[in-house]
């Protein structure tokens, strides 16, 4: 049997291991000043935060038509048997609602629909994980096994500079206890129950990047871990939060990814985040 693996843009993962590993991709796009864009194909990250630096509208995002999926999963089927179509958290998006539905539309193909519950490279490493395994002819129940196996031990915590873009954009719950203070904490937040939520109350930002090498300290005390640091336009600031963590924290392997312009949009630039999975034992299949 094999199996075909999609996702969207807001996995945020390189073309080059897509390539490697035959992962298919589906832009979310962005709306900038009445312009539409692809993600990932139409602008990249540095050229969306040039655009949208200061006190302009908030662009615009959107899910991908339904139709691209039928496309898509038309385009497989007598290649392949099945597709697993992986997705950013339904709780911020309609796009795992959406590959559901073309899903159902095409015949002779089975989609397997999966919702990440979160975004951004953590969303990645489902993808990755998946990949490998289609790679390697496990069945798609074995897969999705895995996925499902891997949401226990997935943790990501971020920080925007401040609020506002998560508000305007209507994509953070349960942010009424931090209104009165925004310039004042540097909010960690999380994806909780699918949505964004307030996670601690942080005064710096320091503190609030120390607070979550910490609870990664944690989990690695307990499990082997891959990790991904992931910047809203902070290449730099990333580079040297990987190598102060790979220094205190050796055995656990770190990736440096990005925040797109779909997922930029809400956060803002300068928003940093940082996410871990237990990674799958050597020899595993």
């Amino acid at each position: 049997m094999k199996t075909a693996i999609v996702t969207d843009s807001t996995a945020y993962l390189p073309a080059h291991k897509m390539q490697e590993l035959d992962i298919r991709m589906i832009p979310l796009t962005v709306t900038i000043d009445g312009n539409t864009y692809d993600e990932e194909i139409d602008i990249s990250a540095t050229d969306f935060y040039d655009k949208v630096r200061g006190d302009g509208p908030l662009p615009k995002t959107s899910q991908p038509p339904i139709g691209k999926f039928v496309e898509l999963f038309e385009s497989l089927k007598g290649t392949y048997d099945a597709v697993i179509s992986i997705h950013l958290s339904s709780g911020i998006s309609g796009t795992y609602a959406g590959a559901g539905q073309a899903g159902d539309m095409v015949d002779g193909i089975d989609v397997y629909p999966f919702d990440s519950e979160i975004s951004c490279y953590m969303q990645g490493f489902y993808v990755l994980r998946a990949a490998e395994m289609a790679q390697q002819g496990e069945t798609p129940d074995a897969i999705m096994q895995e996925l499902a196996e891997m949401k226990t031990t997935m943790r990501a915590y971020f920080m925007a500079d401040d609020l506002t873009h998560l508000q305007r954009g209507g994509r953070l719950n349960g942010a009424q206890a931090f209104i009165g203070g925004l310039l004042q904490v540097k909010p960690l937040l999380h994806f909780k129950d699918k949505i964004i939520v307030p996670f601690e109350k942080i005064r710096t930002r320091k503190k609030a990047m120390k607070r979550i090498a910490d609870m990664l300290a944690e989990d690695a005390a307990h499990m082997p871990l891959e990790a991904a640091i992931i910047h809203a336009n902070r290449p730099e600031d990333a580079a040297i939060w990987q190598e102060t963590l790979s220094a205190e924290l050796p055995e656990v392997q770190f990736t440096i990814s990005h925040f797109g312009p779909v997922i930029g949009t809400h956060l803002g630039e300068g928003a940093m985040g940082l996410g871990w999975v237990k990674r799958k034992a050597q020899g595993a299949s």
